[in-house]
């Protein structure tokens, strides 16, 4: 019947091949099989989704269960939405077309603030109660992980429990304790009470927020023999932890179309902005030996012809070079193309030059993130203008011309001078080019993009305001005016989605009333600047009395109660206000192979210890 229905709409939409299903790798069970059903939804379109890693492990992970069938879903483009709604086509599972209702457990991964009008989108399509409280059952039980279940506040009326942390680590046990809850027959309070006795569950029902007159917290209470603190789960040792032996193959073109193998998790940077630096720590690695194994096994088993190596600073990995030596002797034959992402401009070595290369020359990107090294320390981005130059003259003298460099604007104690460096940079770069380049002839393009800062929970920067739309505004045409020079491209991100990024990464669960009228009001795929519109989303503020400036604009006192303070990210708050304080100081902290920062992430390691 789906089949049928979706053979009449999907010549009229775009890109077909996204709502098919059927790839090579996509896994199908007789439902009356399995005993418990896992519709893993990505709030975004096929393309996203299907390059994001972390999903893929999942859906590996569950699918390697007998008694559970995981399917896929992704939000549909509007085009398609409109055309489902029309046709009263529910939103359905891709392996078995079966609509979003019939799930048992409806999960979603959490990868930025602004895909969250599609988690309300993508539960009403598929005919699920958008409201937790709606939902008195154990079906349909929603439940959500990523990185912005570090604060999961502004989520609390729509998602039943939250996953904190690993998602191997946990998901088994919330599997398991769902069908065990099912098997006894117990209510969906009696299952969120025991779910919350898991470490890493965060049930949000089972805690109350009171409010000082100012706005700001005034406690958080755990009801029910809730936890008053959920610390995030990790998985210890990646050697053994699982990993598929396969990939689905997409059926049309996606954002990263390649093979992944993790090198570790976790970052030893600790720059100071970065959430992921803070949130995936304690740092872990995997062997040379496991990494090979699993990328000869995901290459065997999906034809991929890229491989890429995954982690937030891939230089950092201590068998690099032997790796990389490795797996070259494995993909050349093969005609396979080896990918070094996340490589950072102070490792940049004409030895590394040579091998990423050997089978296919792309562009390379460094991360300066500011223009001027007072500012670099205040960020401890432990780079210098040397290390950037010094690695585009090694690109350069090596044959490339393409080159693209990363910087954000509106970072804490900025200055205009911090901005005019950011143009200076890309003019030694440029000059680099001219001077170790050997065919001028063929140019070069280096392209200069800026993104707005956007304080998040639960890194240094936490207490720090946003600038102000009119403050981005006003920088960006600075920037647009002195960003001058020959061969550079200069790109800036929409600052209007930005500072709703902010509003929402540091939000309270007051901010579901607003997500919820922005969504009846028609915001969905805010994260796309053709469909974001900043007037519905302060509309929606207004209409529930709330004021964005409240959470984006305010500098927080240090004693300030958050709303994500009983979550933890395994990094401690007093090593967050330390980093803080040295930021203000411009002072650099080592990285954490140099020297225990004592951030206390190290603590969740078994035997594990900290300087604390």
């Amino acid at each position: 019947m789906l089949h049928t229905a979706l053979e009449q709409i999907l010549p009229r939409v775009q890109k077909p091949a996204r709502y098919v299903g059927g790839e090579w790798g996509s896994v199908t069970k007789d439902k009356n099989n399995v005993d418990l059903r896992f519709a893993f939804c990505f709030p975004d379109v096929y393309e996203v989704g299907m390059s994001h890693l972390g999903s893929r492990i999942l859906y590996g992970l569950l699918n390697d269960q007998k008694n559970i069938w995981c399917e896929r879903v992704f939000a549909p483009w509007i085009d398609m939405e409109d055309e489902m709604r029309r046709a009263g086509i529910p939103l359905y599972g891709l392996e078995s077309g079966d609509p979003l209702s019939d799930f048992d457990i409806i999960g979603f991964t959490l990868q930025y603030e602004l895909s969250f009008t599609n988690i309300l989108n993508m539960l009403d399509l598929g005919g699920v109660p958008i409201l937790a409280k709606d939902r008195p059952g154990l079906e349909n039980l929603v439940v959500a992980g990523g990185p912005c279940a570090y604060n999961p506040e502004p989520l609390c009326d729509f998602i039943d429990l939250f996953m904190i942390g690993d998602g191997e680590e946990i998901m088994l046990d919330l599997t398991n304790l769902y069908q065990s809850a099912v098997q006894r027959g117990l209510s969906k309070h009696e299952f969120l009470i025991e779910a919350a006795k898991i470490p890493g569950m965060y049930v949000p029902a089972l805690y109350e927020v009171s409010y000082k007159e100012d706005g700001t917290i005034e406690a958080i209470t755990p009801k029910d023999g809730a936890p008053a603190f959920v610390q995030k789960r990790i998985v210890r040792d990646l050697d053994t932890m699982y990993y598929p032996d396969y990939f689905v193959v997409p059926s049309t073109d996606i954002v990263f179309d390649r093979a992944m193998i993790e090198l570790f998790r976790g970052c030893p940077r600790g720059c100071r902005f970065c959430q992921a630096g803070h949130t995936y720590r304690p740092l872990r690695r995997k062997s040379k030996e496991t990494l090979m194994k699993q990328a000869e096994a995901i290459l065997k088993n999906s034809g991929y012809e890229e491989i890429s190596l995954s982690s937030l600073s891939t230089s950092d990995y201590g068998e690099l070079s032997e790796l990389t030596e490795c797996m070259l002797d494995y993909c050349e034959p093969r005609h396979i193309s080896l990918s070094l992402p996340s490589l950072r401009a102070d490792s940049f070595s004409s030895e590394l030059m040579q091998r990423v290369q050997k089978v296919r020359k792309s562009g390379l990107t460094f991360a300066c993130e500011a223009g001027t090294q007072r500012l670099r320390d205040v960020i401890n981005k432990n780079i210098t203008e040397d290390d950037v130059l010094h690695a585009c003259e090694i690109a350069f003298k090596g044959g490339w011309n393409n080159v693209k460099l990363y910087f954000m604007i509106g970072l804490p104690t900025e200055t205009s001078e911090d901005l005019d460096g950011i143009s200076e940079i890309c003019k030694k770069v440029a000059y680099c080019w001219r001077m170790n380049t050997d065919n001028r002839q063929r140019g070069v393009k280096i392209t200069a993009s800026a993104s707005c800062f956007v304080p998040k929970p639960q890194t240094p920067f936490q207490w720090d305001a946003q600038n102000s739309l009119e403050e981005f505004r006003g920088k960006q045409d600075y920037m647009k005016k002195i960003m001058r020079t020959k061969n550079v491209t200069y790109n800036w991100h929409d600052a209007e989605t930005s500072v709703m990024e902010g509003v929402i990464a540091r939000g309270d669960r007051r901010q579901g009333a607003a997500i919820y009228t922005a969504w009846k009001n028609g915001c969905k795929f805010d994260g796309w600047d053709q469909c974001f519109s900043y007037e519905k989303w302060m509309d929606a503020f207004a209409s529930c009395g709330l004021d964005p400036k409240f959470y984006a604009y305010r500098q927080r006192p240090l004693d300030e109660l958050f709303p994500w303070d009983h979550i933890g990210c395994g990094t401690l708050k007093d090593h967050l206000k330390r980093e803080w304080e040295r930021s203000r100081q411009a002072i650099v902290t080592p990285d954490c192979m140099q020297q225990c920062a004592a951030c206390g992430s190290n603590r969740l390691l078994e035997g594990g210890k900290c300087c604390v």
